[in-house]
């Protein structure tokens, strides 16, 4: 792996299950000269994800699906042991930008430089199947506002951000903690993100970081949006995760609002809009029981 001339060390995780090996490659090869070290934490994957050590990363091969959460943990904890940091966290369906880390990474100084504590900065990804670009969004009163880049150079104040082009400090994870494992998929990014939040940590969105990535399994074109849609036992993970996320003490009664409405919502719209109807419906109902009962880990 092309040694980077950054004076800090960058580690980057890529968590994989079952992935499209060319995808993945592309992946790696796209990002590893961006690094310091590219580690593919695999969950217990039915392919060879190393395929003879081919892969310009270091493989971890799990025995198991454990979710995205335990992938990144192990992946950070990897990362920390080797004296890294910050750690890069990727999706196996994301391609940065070939200048994407070095970007985000002036643009965290930069926010560093101005006396905040950075939680995380992420990229301006659009949908590698060519749809809608997806704007970085933050909590204005009662309602998730989509913040545009108004500037190419724009650092943009968010919320939170998607975990796949994340680039966190891991000092900011030691103050943090880890991502909860016990989420498996689904929100865990929002989670960390909000818990961070709370704790005085601020996310970027860095409008000229730029990264490909695939969201849901296909997508509905609904008004002047195009709404990824994912399978049932993903909707089952959206709706209990948000369900658990609104019972955390910490969590400003704002966000338990809209994060409620957004359930309904989503309940209704997948329920009617997406087939197989009767089966989104009931994992749905499940996943808000099961919330509600704090039943958590895989499903």
């Amino acid at each position: 792996m092309q040694s980077s001339s950054y004076p800090l060390k960058i580690t980057g995780v890529i968590v994989s299950y079952n992935p499209d090996m060319n995808a993945l490659r592309h992946l790696a090869t796209a990002v590893a000269p961006q690094l310091d070290q590219l580690l593919v934490v695999d969950n217990g994957s039915l392919v060879d994800v190393g395929l003879g050590d081919a892969m310009p990363a270091e493989v971890i091969r799990l025995d198991d699906n454990f979710g995205i959460a335990r992938a990144q943990n192990i992946g950070i904890e990897r990362a920390r042991a080797n004296g890294s940091d910050y750690v890069l966290l990727l999706d196996q369906d994301s391609v940065p930008a070939r200048d994407m880390v070095a970007t985000l990474l002036a643009a965290l100084s930069v926010k560093e430089a101005e006396g905040f504590k950075v939680a995380c900065v992420g990229p301006r990804y659009s949908d590698s199947r060519k749809l809608d670009a997806a704007p970085f969004v933050r909590l204005e009163g009662l309602r998730l506002k989509r913040q545009a880049c108004a500037r190419p150079t724009a650092i943009i104040d968010v919320d939170f951000l998607i975990a796949s082009g994340c680039l966190i400090p891991l000092s900011t994870i030691d103050a943090v903690g880890d991502m909860v494992e016990e989420m498996f998929i689904d929100y865990v990014d929002i989670e960390w993100g909000l818990r961070a939040q709370s704790k005085g940590y601020r996310s970027y969105g860095v409008c000229a970081a730029l990264m490909e990535h695939a969201l849901g399994d296909e997508s509905i074109a609904f008004g002047r949006r195009n709404i990824p849609v994912h399978s049932p036992l993903r909707h089952y993970y959206h709706v209990r995760n948000a369900i658990w996320l609104c019972r955390q003490p910490w969590l400003m009664k704002r966000w338990k609002i809209v994060l409620l409405w957004r359930v309904a919502r989503q309940f209704a719209f997948f329920s009617i809009m997406t087939a197989p109807r009767l089966q989104h419906a009931r994992m749905m109902t499940i996943g808000l029981l099961h919330g509600i009962m704090n039943r958590m880990g895989k499903k």
